[in-house]
């Protein structure tokens, strides 16, 4: 391994790999799922580019070693494939460092900026796959004021820009988060000279067959007149029309229209039919619009969890005593196998199995406790007459339970206080 490798030549047969490279990325990322994690896009001498990431539980030990615009040796590492709607490079597979990764700076800084700028003919005609986030450069030319628009309860600024390049081909872009004041200050100290706007890892937005560019959660960096040898060359080519920024009212893009830096689910997730997303072989996140034609009620409607960590408990059967007589007449306790807790608070929680169908095909979902109550006083209100009971076992050990206003008992079951069943 005394030789770097080629970030071209990485591949997911061996870990032990040493390459050279320069990050020109790097931000911290934080989800439900996978917890904070650091991600990064690196470049190697040759211009090609890998995304790398950082889990969780290394995040501590190798945060103080990488920093943006710096080149680093990495040594001995996963490869694994890239999926997903937010892909930052072409490279079909993807770094992911180990417990015995090591990060080594290197004495030859690597020049390359990895700034690859998509052509607005391919953005606006549809050639480049909205999967792939892309860079752009523009001299702007139209912007709005910024926008203060409400998302899930919480305020945030939006900006429209129209870019335009050495064609005098015409981008419309949508900023949302701390790039819309950095945009208005920047005209109000440059109003009368050429505003070129750097866009790095920009996600394309399709609506109607109507392509624009925004920035994509804290993935995407916006700068504005950078140093660098791509804008002095841009610049040199634009129309020498002295073309002045005109200051319009907004025109919210119907493509991004509501959504913020923080939560464009709807905007930037592919829709799809039942039939391609049961086609699919990656695991990757997706919209499908179908009709529920029933619910599978073989497969239940509800699960019992600890009310602490909402996990589902096992039942555990009891021991039984010497003469082979069980004391207890229920025959099992319950036990939480992600606590490690028995006996615990019980607290029933939904979970519908759906049949859902599109003029392609039928499936099934699977929808839990929170999003089936969400789902539920949206489309039918929270006023409907339900059932509430509280049931217990001879011990005093009680829960709570709540039978849906469409819920029908069988033939001959009724509910009184004080019933045994």
């Amino acid at each position: 391994m005394a030789s770097f490798s080629s970030v071209t030549d990485l591949k997911p047969f061996k870990s032990m790999w040493k390459i050279r490279v320069r990050i020109i990325r790097l931000w911290k990322q934080f989800s439900a799922a996978g917890g904070l994690t650091i991600e990064m896009v690196v470049v190697d001498a040759n211009g090609v580019k890998i995304h790398a990431s950082v889990m969780k539980d290394l995040v501590t030990k190798f945060d103080p070693f990488l920093s943006q615009g710096s080149s680093k040796i990495f040594i001995n590492f996963s490869v694994g494939h890239s999926y997903g709607s937010y892909r930052t490079t072409k490279h079909p597979y993807k770094i992911s460092f180990l417990e015995t990764t090591r990060v080594r700076s290197c004495e030859s800084p690597i020049e390359v900026s990895g700034f690859d700028p998509a052509t607005y003919r391919d953005i606006l005609d549809g050639s480049l796959n909205s999967d792939y986030l892309v860079d752009v450069i523009g001299q702007i030319v139209k912007v709005s004021p910024i926008e203060v628009v409400t998302v899930n309860g919480k305020d945030t600024n939006k900006i429209s820009l129209e870019l335009r390049n050495s064609n005098d081909e015409r981008l419309q872009t949508v900023l949302w988060g701390v790039f819309p004041t950095d945009i208005m200050e920047a005209i109000q100290m440059r109003r009368n000279h050429a505003i070129i706007c750097v866009i790095r890892f920009g996600k394309i937005n399709v609506w109607k067959d109507e392509h624009s560019i925004s920035n994509a959660y804290n993935v995407s960096d916006v700068s504005l007149n950078p140093p660098m040898v791509e804008v002095d060359d841009f610049i040199a080519v634009l129309p020498k029309d002295e073309l002045v920024l005109a200051i319009v009212d907004p025109k919210p893009l119907s493509a991004v229209c509501g959504v913020s830096q923080n939560d464009d689910f709807f905007v930037h997730t592919p829709r799809k039919t039942i039939s391609q997303f049961s086609d699919a072989r990656n695991v990757e996140k997706c919209i499908v619009m179908c009709t529920i034609e029933s619910i599978d009620s073989d497969m239940g409607w509800y699960y019992l969890s600890w009310k602490v960590c909402a996990k589902k408990v096992l039942n555990v059967p009891n021991d039984f005593d010497e003469d082979g007589n069980d004391d207890d007449p229920t025959m099992f306790t319950y036990y939480c196998p992600n606590c490690k807790v028995s006996n615990p608070n019980l607290l029933p929680r939904y979970k519908l199995h759906l049949i859902v169908l599109d003029s392609t095909g039928s499936s099934k979902f699977v929808l839990f406790d929170n999003l089936i109550v969400r789902t539920w006083k949206a489309s039918i209100g929270s006023n409907r007459p339900r059932t509430c009971l509280v049931i217990g076992d001879e011990h005093g050990t009680t829960i709570e339970a709540t039978i849906p206003w469409d819920v029908t008992l069988p033939c001959g079951v009724n509910l009184n206080e004080g019933d045994w069943f």
